[in-house]
């Protein structure tokens, strides 16, 4: 499953982790994402949502 925001659409971005002797290898910032019970299209429903659309108040969090 890819680590993908349902609500933003936001990714995982990618860049290179430098060692104290600049060694180059690449990896990767994954969005902190939660499972969340919340409303969409009237219904509830479980998605997947980073957690600065949770505290933005983009989810609307089903009871």
């Amino acid at each position: 499953m890819a680590r993908v925001c349902e609500v933003c659409g936001r990714g995982p971005r990618f860049g290179n982790k430098i060692s104290h002797a600049h060694n180059v290898t690449k990896r990767r910032w994954n969005v902190n994402l939660q499972t969340v019970h919340a409303i969409v299209k009237g219904a509830a429903k479980r998605i997947r949502v980073c957690t600065s659309c949770i505290r933005s108040g983009k989810v609307q969090k089903a009871a």
